[in-house]
């Protein structure tokens, strides 16, 4: 199969999930990416511990082909073997504030010194510049600041989404400018600073609706799971269950209509388009309530597929893993790790490409597995290697 990125060394100093995410997907197309890590294990190792050493699922997922090496790039020593280590490499990723990055020595103007073409991508919660710059940040603040925790739940509740959509999203968006930054330095030979932050994903992800308060004025609040923009879009209690219908343009609302029985909807001019109809959903979604509650799920879905109309269950995590389409596919790839007591199930990556596709190759390293190996690469004799580890340094 082949690797595109292959040849190309990624030094991955991320946490949590927005600079490590980036280095998995350029990771999945080959790139050989070290994970540098903090000598006991950084934070993120140990979210939601799931094996013996209390190594986390989310680790699981994102240092997925990747070498492991551990580093403490404050002291003198550690940051001659950043210098080395960025000497022999293509891309450096951090996630951290712009102050931090140069106490590190891992701000763009440090890098170049010792590698002209470095690729520099950063991720921080708000990026360079303004009042903002120096604060840390989560997903959960990119949501809150956007608009979009506004925007969920109710009026009287704002929600934070499960999933760290924009940590995830930021990754992507910073992994996309990775790959531009290598495609345009094949041309020139010049390296760049690619800088993604969550707050940057957050405003992407709301951009419609601040443009509308913008145009209109229009103050919208939020209605929880019912769309406010088209009907029927909501989520509805079934006899066993809960199912999520979302109808968009004349056509499936016709189709809805008719599912219904009832074309009193089509000529009422309450429901004249999608706008309208986002405008009075409720009353669809109370009629549309009213059927489900009369039915189980398979047969609300059912029915929904027979007339083409968009519906899915609301999965538990459990019945995710039993997903017939899930399996079909082979979307989740069994990986081995020490000290779990069966493979974990992981995503493959998400796009999908007919030629050249991402693949899974390693499991997650063990904390530390990979540096005697790298630093040897740099270097170091085994008997350096051990006065290194002993002062913890590595």
């Amino acid at each position: 199969m082949s690797k595109v990125l292959q040849g190309i060394r990624v030094l991955d100093f991320g946490r949590y999930i927005a600079g490590p995410f980036c280095g998995t997907l350029l990771g999945d197309m080959g790139a050989e990416v070290i994970r540098i890590e903090k000598v006991d294990g950084s934070e993120d190792r140990f979210l939601s511990p799931i094996s013996d050493s209390g190594d986390g699922a989310l680790f699981m997922q994102l240092a997925r082909n990747k070498l492991g090496m551990t580093l403490n790039p404050m002291k003198p020593e550690g940051q001659e073997i950043v210098k080395k280590l960025v000497a022999t490499a293509d891309v450096v990723i951090a996630n951290l504030p712009p102050d931090t990055l140069q106490r590190m020595g891992l701000d763009y103007d440090s890098l170049v010194t010792t590698k002209a073409d470095i690729i520099l991508t950063t991720v921080s919660a708000f990026g360079r510049g303004g009042p903002y710059a120096n604060r840390v940040g989560f997903d959960g603040l990119g949501q809150a600041m956007s608009g979009a925790m506004y925007m969920s739940g109710t009026p009287e509740q704002p929600t934070k989404a499960y999933p760290p959509f924009i940590d995830f999203g930021t990754a992507s968006l910073a992994a996309f400018g990775t790959m531009v930054a290598l495609y345009e330095r094949q041309q020139t030979g010049k390296g760049q600073m690619v800088e993604g932050s969550l707050f940057n994903t957050a405003l992407t992800m709301m951009n419609g609706t601040a443009i509308e308060q913008s145009a209109i004025q229009r103050d919208r609040v939020a209605s929880l799971n019912r769309s406010q923009t088209s009907a029927p879009a909501d989520t509805f209690k079934t006899r066993d269950g809960w199912v999520l219908v979302q109808s968009v343009g004349g056509p499936l609302f016709k189709r809805w209509a008719d599912l219904m029985g009832e074309d009193h909807w089509l000529h009422d001019p309450r429901f004249k388009d999608d706008i309208s109809r986002g405008d009075h959903g409720e009353v669809i979604s109370e009629r549309l309530a009213r059927w489900c509650a009369e039915r189980t799920s398979k047969e609300v879905l059912e029915a929904m597929e027979a007339v083409r109309l968009p519906a899915g269950p609301v999965l538990s995590p459990q019945e995710v893993l039993e997903d017939p389409h899930i399996a079909a596919k082979g979307l989740f790839q069994p990986v081995s790790y020490p000290g779990l007591d069966k493979p974990a199930p992981l995503m493959k990556t998400p796009v999908e490409l007919s030629r050249t596709p991402g693949e899974i190759r390693t499991r997650a390293p063990t904390l530390g597995e990979h540096t005697d190996q790298i630093m040897g690469e740099l270097g170091y004799s085994d008997a350096e290697i051990a006065q290194l580890r002993e002062k913890r340094v590595v």
